[in-house]
């Protein structure tokens, strides 16, 4: 144990491997997949490729948010309104938060997060944009005005609203280190959190 601020840490398990490696293997696949969407080549085979990595990673993270370890689970980090708004009324302190695992605010950040990949990689499974190269391989199971004309339309909404959500999360990583004092990217490295004692 160590001092720090007049009070004595200690360190505590936060995150699993598989949360760990998801974490990272989402950070590669979709930066991937977004960064071929949008810059090409024109035959998108690599991006399809990392879209089924996405959603591979995706069913899995549901998968352990049911059976996985105590952080994991959905269960132990979606809280009610109420202790959202009871968290966002202490996050201007400068003071770490000392959640172990996801803070109110951020277990619903991580849902949203989910639900938004599995919309994109849906829509990506489904879409046919016509141009007899780069069709879903669900596309033919859909009717087609969804096919041809909804699903590449949400896919590049959603594709922008990820990018959106992924600069929040990278602003919200930097306010918590320089606003609150807390590092949350070595946890989810070494998968150890030092937190405040009671």
């Amino acid at each position: 144990m160590k001092d720090t601020r007049g009070m004595k840490t200690r360190v505590v398990k936060v995150w699993d491997p598989v949360v760990r490696s998801f974490h990272w293997l989402l950070v590669l696949a979709f930066a991937a997949a977004w960064g071929l969407g949008e810059w090409g080549p024109n035959q998108m085979t690599w991006h399809f490729y990392f879209g089924y990595t996405v959603g591979a990673l995706v069913v899995i993270r549901l998968i352990w948010g049911f059976v996985g370890t105590r952080n994991a689970r959905f269960a132990n980090f979606l809280y009610g309104p109420g202790k959202v708004v009871d968290y966002l009324r202490h996050l201007p302190d400068r003071s770490p938060s000392n959640w172990v695992g996801h803070n109110p605010l951020g277990g619903w950040s991580v849902l949203a997060m989910l639900g938004l990949l599995i919309v994109q990689v849906a829509t990506g499974l489904t879409a046919d944009p016509k141009d007899y190269i780069n069709v879903g391989p669900l596309a033919g199971y859909v009717p087609e005005s969804f096919s041809v004309d909804l699903a590449p339309q949400i896919h590049e909404v959603v594709s922008t609203l990820l990018l959106i959500v992924v600069v929040i999360h990278i602003g919200a990583i930097v306010f918590y280190k320089r606003w609150k004092g807390e590092n949350l990217v070595k946890p989810m490295i070494t998968g150890k959190k030092e937190v405040e004692e009671e």
